[in-house]
């Protein structure tokens, strides 16, 4: 009789206990409203928004450089498989549409691998060494999960036109740079 006792005792300080800790936070709850993550603080734009980051020259650049033609937008780091399966299509792709399209890689990783990454894989286009900042870039043009590769193609002008996710290959980037190059 005496262990029914105490297990009856047990069982009703942890229900007990349970309540008061669900009341206790409804309670503070109310008193003080959701805050938001970081994610929901930012807004997403149409448009790409400033930025500055330096290049593997030491040159800082600015998204302005870019606006007049098509632009390619890519966050990726070296560590990331499908951001180095997609960098062979991008260079390629870069070297078919050069006059139209400019592809910026903007790497979120240390700047000796990336220096190797873009050795190794002779990329032809601009790439930028980001830092958390570049992060926050990412998630305003829609990368709400801050994964990588993210990529993000802008109309000339820098109108957002696609959002991806992902790995991106030829066959879903090339009609739409066809399409806004008028390459036909």
């Amino acid at each position: 009789m005496r262990i029914r006792n105490y297990f009856l005792i047990a069982v009703g300080g942890a229900v007990l206990g349970a309540v008061s800790g669900f009341a206790w936070r409804a309670l503070n709850d109310a008193r003080q409203p959701d805050l938001p993550t970081p994610i929901e603080t930012v807004e997403v734009v149409d448009v790409l928004p400033s930025f500055t980051y330096p290049d593997l020259a030491g040159q800082q650049r600015h998204s302005q450089e870019f606006t007049d033609k098509v632009v390619v937008l890519n966050f990726w780091a070296t560590w990331c498989p499908p951001c180095r399966k997609e960098t062979p299509v991008f260079v390629a792709l870069q070297e078919a549409f050069a006059g139209d399209v400019q592809f910026v890689g903007i790497a979120i990783d240390d700047e000796e691998p990336v220096r190797d990454f873009a050795a190794s894989f002779a990329v032809n286009y601009p790439v930028l060494l980001g830092d958390v900042e570049a992060v926050t870039l990412s998630r305003q043009l829609g990368n709400r999960y801050e994964g990588l590769p993210f990529t993000v193609v802008m109309a000339p002008g820098g109108r957002v036109m696609l959002r991806h996710a992902g790995e991106l290959d030829r066959d879903q980037l090339e009609p739409l740079l066809r399409e806004l190059t008028g390459a036909g």
